[in-house]
C-alpha cells in the first residue's frame, strides 16, 4: 500500500455533514494512509429542521458543531476550520440575502483566506463542490465558486466532488435526492463525466455511516440503516481539474461506467 505521510489535502464543504455525505470515504482512506486532511466547513448549518431535541442552553449552531467535530474526528481529519458564514438557505429564500450568508460573501477575499490555509499547510490539492454544487444549494455553488478560486490562486490540483447521477436512481436512497427535490435542480453528473472514483471498503464504509450517523441533528437515523446503504453510499466520485495528484493515487477506477448497475 502507498503512504502519504508527509502530505496535506485541504477539503472545503457548505455545511456540516456534507463532508460524511460525498467524501466520507475519500477522508477515512487519506487519513489511513498517512495524509493530514483539513476540513474546512464554510457555514455553521444554522437553518433547516432539527431532528433531535436541544439540551438545556444548547443553541442549535453548537450542536452542528458538536456534530461535524466528531464525524471529524471519525474520519480521520487533522485539522477542522469552521469559517462560521451563515447557511444561506434554498434558492430564492431571503435567507440568500442576509448579510452574513455565504452567498454573499466575497468570493475573492474567501479564496485568499483558504490560499493562506494551504500555504501555511503547504496542501498539494483542493476538494470541493462541483458546478453545479452537487445539487443547486446555492451554499454548494458558491463553495465551488471560492475553491476554484482557491486553486487558481495555488496553483494546486482542484478535485470537484459530485454524485453519478445515473448510479443513484431511485432504488439507492442517498440524502442527495430530498435534496435535489428540495433545491428542484439536477443533481449529480452523467457517468460519462465522471474522472475519478472510490469504492469503499468494508471499514471504510463504517466510518463513514458513523460519521453521517453523527449528525443527528440533521439526518434521521433510518437513513443509514436502510438495506440499499452500501451500495447508495460506498462510491464516491469527483471530476478533477489540474494535474492528477494524491485523490488519483488513492482512486479506484478512473471511470463510473465501472460500478455496478
Amino acid at each position: 500500500m502507498i503512504t502519504l505521510h508527509g502530505r496535506t489535502i485541504l477539503v472545503l464543504h457548505a455545511h456540516p455533514d456534507d463532508e460524511a455525505i460525498f467524501t466520507g470515504v475519500t477522508l477515512r482512506r487519506l487519513a489511513d494512509r498517512g495524509a493530514r486532511v483539513v476540513l474546512v466547513t464554510a457555514t455553521l448549518g444554522d437553518l433547516g429542521e432539527v431532528r433531535v431535541p436541544l439540551d438545556v442552553d444548547e443553541t442549535l449552531t453548537g450542536r452542528r458543531i458538536a456534530e461535524v467535530e466528531r464525524a471529524a474526528e471519525l474520519l480521520g481529519v487533522s485539522r477542522l476550520v469552521l469559517l462560521g458564514r451563515r447557511d444561506s438557505g434554498l434558492p430564492g429564500a431571503a435567507d440568500n440575502l442576509h448579510p452574513d450568508a455565504l452567498v454573499t460573501a466575497d468570493v475573492q477575499l474567501m479564496a485568499r483566506r483558504l490560499a493562506a490555509i494551504v500555504e501555511e499547510e503547504n496542501a498539494e490539492a483542493i476538494v470541493h463542490d462541483d458546478a453545479s454544487g452537487i445539487y443547486g444549494h446555492p451554499d454548494h455553488v458558491a463553495a465551488h465558486r471560492i475553491g476554484t478560486m482557491t486553486a487558481e490562486l495555488t496553483g494546486v490540483t482542484a478535485y470537484q466532488a459530485t454524485v453519478d447521477r445515473d448510479h443513484l436512481h431511485d432504488a439507492r436512497p442517498h440524502l442527495v435526492h430530498a435534496a435535489a427535490r428540495a433545491t428542484a435542480l439536477p443533481y449529480g453528473v452523467p457517468s460519462s463525466e465522471v474522472e475519478l472514483m472510490l469504492a469503499a471498503t468494508p471499514s471504510e464504509l463504517r466510518s463513514k455511516r458513523a460519521a453521517i450517523a453523527a449528525h443527528a441533528s440533521q439526518i434521521e437515523a433510518d437513513e443509514v440503516s436502510h438495506e440499499a446503504f452500501d451500495v447508495a453510499y460506498g462510491y464516491e466520485w469527483y471530476v478533477r481539474s489540474g494535474a492528477p495528484g494524491i485523490l488519483d493515487i488513492v482512486g479506484d477506477r478512473q471511470a463510473a461506467a465501472a460500478v455496478p448497475g
